[in-house]
């Protein structure tokens, strides 16, 4: 790294420490000033700016960000020698480093999300309030589009407006497709007034919002109830299955749609599934079970599974599993059905696992 012979910034001895670096120490030039540790931090910021660094301030406590910059206000030169000194202590100190915690609750937070309980998790976070966690934009970003259009139509058209602008673009596409014609007509005009509104009104809007978030009452279940029977079904036969269903039809038509909306079954296989996704359920499965599927289908839409994928690998793996289906003859239901199951459950891990995302309604019609 090279630098030049003086540093446009430095020469302060006020200030309590900044960061990490220890108490005043001497300069290390003509001057028998000291550096506080204000100065060396503002010395090593404003080398790594020089030098073409991306430091993230803007995740620093705003109280910080604050002192970084007026102690960069006050100073003006330091010599080579000093700037040398300050570099190489901050160096030593990053050497000697062998673990980091992440900062603050926030960050402790984060790093322990998934490893305690959710229970736990949600409790200190309202515990610790809202403004303890930083930007609250970036809890609003992760919720589902779904419940940032649960917010926007609880809110004024034209704070829905802020959450629109404020989300990326294709959350917000999303969210708009869980609107109302008229209001999401209504906030995309809206936007077009939002030119001069303050990043503190911006903040509070964020605020306000991210408290109604943690404010909702704590659920036992993550899943809807519909999502819930749906997964039960998908594992029941197919007898069972229909018997339920059409009982739900009878005590709760809206009910039993939703719960319709849930259930993955192999027939569904032709409609869900991308082509170029079945060599990987394939890759997954063992030839048995696909076997024992081909063979057992006799239903229109089974059938449409199978052909859905024999038609999407390789017509030597294709044709295998036709002649070896054809040698098993009649297949007895608890087989076929144990069959379908296990193909449909790996088909859901997968996705789960994130290595096949399956179609979107929209892309179904």
């Amino acid at each position: 790294m090279e630098h030049s012979s003086a540093l446009a910034l430095p020469m302060a001895n006020t200030g309590m420490g900044l960061g990490n670096f220890s108490a005043p120490s001497p300069m290390m030039s003509g001057g028998a000033t000291q550096l506080s540790g204000k100065a060396k931090a503002a010395i090593v910021v404003r080398l790594l700016l020089n030098e073409g660094a991306d430091i993230p301030l803007e995740a620093l406590p705003d109280d910080l960000q604050l002192e970084l910059t007026q102690q960069m206000g006050k100073m003006r030169l330091v010599d080579r020698q000093t700037l040398h000194a300050v570099a190489q202590e901050f160096a030593e100190q990053l050497e000697n480093i062998g673990l980091s915690f992440p900062n603050g609750l926030a960050g402790a937070l984060t790093a322990m999300e998934g490893k305690i309980s959710r229970h736990t998790h949600n409790r200190l976070r309202k515990e610790a309030g809202v403004r303890q966690f930083g930007d609250p934009w970036e809890r609003l970003r992760k919720l589902p589009p779904e419940e940032l259009a649960e917010l926007a139509k609880a809110e004024s058209t034209e704070v829905a407006a802020v959450l629109l602008s404020k989300i990326d673009t294709q959350k917000a596409a999303e969210m708009l497709q869980h609107l109302p014609g008229p209001l999401a007509r209504r906030i995309t005009y809206a936007v077009s007034q939002t030119s001069n509104v303050t990043p503190d009104t911006v903040d509070r809007i964020g605020l306000s919002l991210a408290a109604q978030i943690e404010a909702r009452p704590q659920v036992a279940f993550e899943q809807t109830p519909g999502q819930r029977v749906g997964a039960i079904l998908t594992q029941s036969q197919a007898a069972k299955r229909e018997e339920v269903l059409t009982a739900l039809d009878e005590e709760d038509k809206e009910f039993a749609t939703d719960v319709r909306k849930s259930i993955f079954t192999f027939a569904l296989i032709a409609k869900k599934v991308e082509p170029v996704d079945v060599p990987k359920l394939v890759r997954a499965l063992g030839p048995q079970e696909i076997t024992t599927a081909i063979a057992f289908a006799t239903e229109e839409d089974d059938v449409a599974s199978v052909t859905f994928l024999l038609e999407n690998m390789s017509s030597r793996m294709a044709n295998n599993l036709r002649e070896e289906a054809n040698q098993l003859g009649r297949v007895k239901r608890a087989d076929g059905e144990a069959a379908f199951g296990l193909i449909v459950n790996m088909l859901r891990e997968m996705v789960v696992n994130g290595d096949i995302e399956l179609k979107s309604e929209e892309e179904e019609s």
